[in-house]
């Protein structure tokens, strides 16, 4: 049976748990997936299941931001967590899943995605660094690993401004 890519229902959410704590050392992922259904920025058509052979083997979850800039607001997507069970991993589940969310958040209508997350992995999807392109986040860290990825052409040339994360991204 073919992998199947779809939002999550509550009756995955056991399940989704099972694979951020399978995915992650700790349970903050999975802590924050689960905070994450209680709040204005969790869409559920964008958090997305992969489903093998009726099994879960993965889950992405995209979820509302908003950039703070000079002359006012503007809403985007984050990225995170993204994972996908250890004996599943190195087999396309984790591209599959971005490469949908990527497409339905154009469908959508949201500019770009940001996420922080490994740089030797996620520029295979068109991420790049975010801070030249004028955004900033609320927490340290390093160029790198902060990226932005495009949906809309051009929509990075009216990015720059500080990003703020729903409540549960800010309470890790």
């Amino acid at each position: 049976m073919p992998l199947t890519i779809r939002p999550e229902t509550p009756a995955d959410y056991p399940a989704v748990r099972e694979i951020n704590l399978a995915a992650f050392d700790t349970a903050v992922e999975a802590d924050l997936a689960d905070s994450m259904r209680d709040t204005p920025e969790y869409i559920s058509e964008l958090s997305l299941v992969a489903e093998l052979d009726g099994v879960l083997v993965g889950h992405a979850l995209f979820s509302e931001v908003t950039i703070e800039q000079e002359t006012g607001k503007l809403t985007a997507l984050s990225l995170g967590p993204i994972a996908v069970l250890p004996e599943h991993q190195r087999h396309g589940i984790g591209s599959a899943l971005i490469e949908h969310g990527h497409q339905r958040g154009r469908e959508l209508g949201y500019p770009f995605v940001v996420l922080i997350g490994h740089p030797w992995y996620y520029p295979r999807f068109g991420y790049v660094e975010a801070r030249p392109h004028g955004l900033v986040t609320i927490w340290e860290v390093s160029d790198p690993v902060f990226m932005v990825c495009e949906l809309k052409a051009g929509a990075l040339g009216n990015a720059a401004g500080t990003i703020r994360y729903p409540e549960p991204f800010r309470n890790l």
